[in-house]
């Protein structure tokens, strides 16, 4: 396996989760990205891309608002340079027989060189398919000292999953996607983003500032729109009012593990 996957260190929010009252043993966080919109099959109103070469960002039709994440790809080139090396990586594993052991053993050598209690799979992209997504359940069952979470709009594979998840591996539903329906239908854990804290209350959410709903929570919550996002869209003027009240989002500042 020369080519192993990257894994990053955590943004201002993941870091603020190190030091979250959920986690009273302060255990250390690591993330996990894939190229965002490439690898996001359930995506449809937070799709964007940025391009592999030139960075140049794209929304999809029914965007309404823009992936903070791929705003980041779009700015970073070492950071799209990562996520694109992992899913290289990983397509490259999945190639011929046994696509779900050789991605299996491609992550489980790739994280003997990092250090980290709890990981979140995917800051950027998603289960882009059956075989990836039981991939990372298998990791998560080899490694149950470790505490595993991510977002998905990939709800048609989670639902169609025909075992339990693994208790160490925490799962919310994202809604916005293909297939919201599969939200209630399954009564799965959801985040939704929100343009306003009244939006939020509104809806009897709660916001969540530091990623302690997604990683240990039960419920399901909100998420404040956050990111860069297109000039004069709702998103947008949503953002701005936002930074007028002190609320600047999150850092968009990211590094490469090793």
């Amino acid at each position: 396996m020369k080519n192993l996957l990257r894994f990053g260190t955590p943004n201002a929010k993941l870091k603020a989760l190190e030091t979250s009252e959920y986690n009273l043993t302060r255990k250390k966080v690591a993330t996990f990205s894939l190229p965002s919109g490439y690898t996001c099959p359930g995506a449809r109103e937070c799709l964007s891309f940025a391009n592999r070469n030139t960075g140049k960002i794209k929304d999809g039709k029914h965007t309404k608002f823009r992936c903070f994440q791929a705003s980041a790809e779009a700015t970073y080139p070492s950071l799209r340079k990562m996520v694109w090396n992992n899913y290289d990586a990983l397509r490259e594993a999945a190639k011929g027989k046994y696509p779900v052991v050789k991605m299996v053993d491609l992550i489980m050598k790739s994280l003997e060189q990092v250090k980290f209690d709890i990981l979140r799979v995917h800051v950027g992209g998603d289960f882009f398919s059956k075989e990836y997504f039981r991939a990372w359940l298998i990791v998560a069952h080899r490694m149950p000292d470790k505490h595993f979470y991510a977002y998905t709009k990939s709800l048609k594979t989670w639902t169609e999953y025909p075992y339990n998840l693994p208790s160490n591996f925490e799962l919310t539903s994202s809604r916005g996607g293909e297939w919201d329906e599969l939200i209630d239908e399954h009564d799965l854990k959801c985040s939704e983003v929100v343009f306003s804290e009244e939006e939020a209350a509104e809806k009897g959410l709660e916001i969540d500032h530091d990623d302690s709903h997604a990683a240990f929570g039960n419920d399901s919550f909100a998420l404040l729109i956050h990111g860069t996002q297109p000039a004069g869209s709702d998103a947008s003027k949503a953002l701005q009012k936002l930074k007028k009240k002190g609320k600047t989002g999150y850092s968009n500042k990211r590094k490469a593990a090793a």
